[in-house]
């Protein structure tokens, strides 16, 4: 797997300028979706002049791309399956942030559904290069990860916002369960469950998420 397109905005300084203040938000869309579909809920999360490098997922499907070839139902793949799919496609991000964003960068991930997925994912991935992350409706993959030990022994863990709706039927219960169970342990999970919403994102979510990313410094606080 290889990326090939990206929607990207990357002017700010690395860390002789303050990094963890100014990260690069990389941006993971979700099934059938492409790299136009996150960029605008930046502005709604307190980084609307961040620097992002939103990415298209390398296989072709829909209006964009899936991260996933093989699912067992709505782009949502299942065991073994999960397990290899979510490395092959860790390891093509974690490629295309190597090849184009310097590693003085502090590097937030969000995304959503499959995105979601994979924006927790890369911090077990390379513990060492993502500094935290953003999922909306994501689920966890199976199987370990080198970083999942990394992560479990760390003093200081990094910050994991999982946000989802309560009516969302796309993953079982098991999943989501799962989620926040393996993150309460190797990461600083901050978790939100929206009353009435689906498979989606809403306004007290993304308000959510501006409160954490200011909490944690990767946005300045604003006056509400």
């Amino acid at each position: 797997m290889k990326i090939t397109k990206a929607l990207t905005r990357l002017n700010g300084a690395g860390s002789g300028s303050g990094a963890t203040g100014s990260p690069v938000f990389v941006l993971l869309h979700g099934w059938g979706s492409n790299e136009y579909d996150l960029p605008d809920l930046l502005r709604y999360c307190g980084a609307g002049s961040a620097d992002y490098a939103s990415l298209r997922a390398p296989i072709p499907y829909g209006m964009g791309g899936t991260w996933f070839g093989d699912w067992a139902h709505e782009g949502v793949p299942e065991g073994e399956s999960l397990t290899r799919q979510a490395k092959e496609a860790a390891q093509a991000i974690d490629d295309w942030v190597r090849a184009n964003i310097p590693a003085d960068r502090t590097v937030v991930t969000m995304g959503f559904s499959q995105g979601g997925l994979l924006a927790a994912h890369m911090l077990r991935f390379d513990p060492a290069r993502y500094a935290a992350a953003v999922s909306f409706s994501g689920w966890l993959a199976p199987g370990d990860l080198p970083g999942d030990a990394t992560l479990a022994g760390a003093g200081a863990k990094p910050p994991v916002f999982y946000g989802h709706g309560a009516i969302d039927d796309i993953f079982p219960k098991s999943d989501v369960t799962a989620m926040s169970a393996f993150w309460r342990t190797h990461g600083t999970l901050d978790e939100h469950v929206y009353p009435g919403m689906a498979h989606s994102i809403n306004m007290d979510e993304l308000r959510d998420v501006q409160r954490f990313l200011e909490r944690h410094g990767f946005v300045r606080p604003q006056i509400w």
